[in-house]
């Protein structure tokens, strides 16, 4: 088997990659987590629907840029390559 230096970065680039994308797991769980207690505070509280909504989704918004920066940082990894 003979792996030049090249053959190296490309698998790790894929390797690294790939835990980037595991970044989109915690936006998810995070923005279950934070619609269920969104819902539930509507149920409580119907009148204050719209200020309980908007603050949700703007924090929803915020904990998605996680998820969006680690599927930029495995693009980049995959398609660019500036030491191959």
């Amino acid at each position: 088997m003979n792996i030049n230096g090249s053959d190296l970065i490309k698998a790790c680039s894929a390797i690294g990659a790939g835990l980037a994308v595991i970044a989109g797991i915690g936006p998810g769980v995070g923005q279950g987590i934070a619609a269920g207690h969104g819902a539930s505070a509507v149920g409580r509280n119907p009148g204050a629907q719209g200020k309980i909504m908007a603050t949700m989704l703007l924090g929803q918004a915020v904990a998605e840029t996680t998820g969006l920066y680690g599927l930029l940082v495995a693009m980049l990894l995959l398609f660019v390559q500036p030491l191959s």
